[in-house]
């Protein structure tokens, strides 16, 4: 799918993800699309925990690897309660994410390539 940067989304705002640290934001438009169709389909707000995290971001730069976060294909998405944490994952794994980090707080999804990946905080 082909979104252009320009596009609007019907719940976001691009500037949701900009990085904490810099303000950079490089977001892919098709990721947040994609998360716009899962927020829409969950039916309770997102708010966005972290967005797009510059490789010069604090937690990015001790890594030996990037993480999906700086490739503009990550987002932690805080939720309230185990209702919403458990439908925030079925949901994004339906439309296609394929990692999936579990916090009490917040759920991580990204579109990492390869076989789906999950893990707990």
């Amino acid at each position: 799918m082909s979104v252009s940067d320009e596009m609007t989304f019907r719940y976001f705002k691009r500037s949701e993800f900009d990085c904490k640290e810099t303000g950079d934001n490089e977001m892919k438009s098709w990721f947040i699309h994609l998360l716009d169709t899962v927020r829409h389909e969950c039916g309770f707000p997102f708010v966005v925990v972290s967005g797009y995290r510059s490789p010069l971001h604090s937690k990015e730069v001790v890594k030996d690897k990037p993480g999906m976060h700086p490739a503009g294909e990550a987002a932690d998405v805080a939720v309230n309660g185990g209702e919403q944490r458990y439908m925030l994952v079925e949901v994004a794994i339906r439309h296609g994410f394929t990692g999936i980090g579990v916090a009490k707080g917040f759920v991580h999804v990204d579109l990492r390539k390869g076989p789906i990946v999950m893990w707990v905080y």
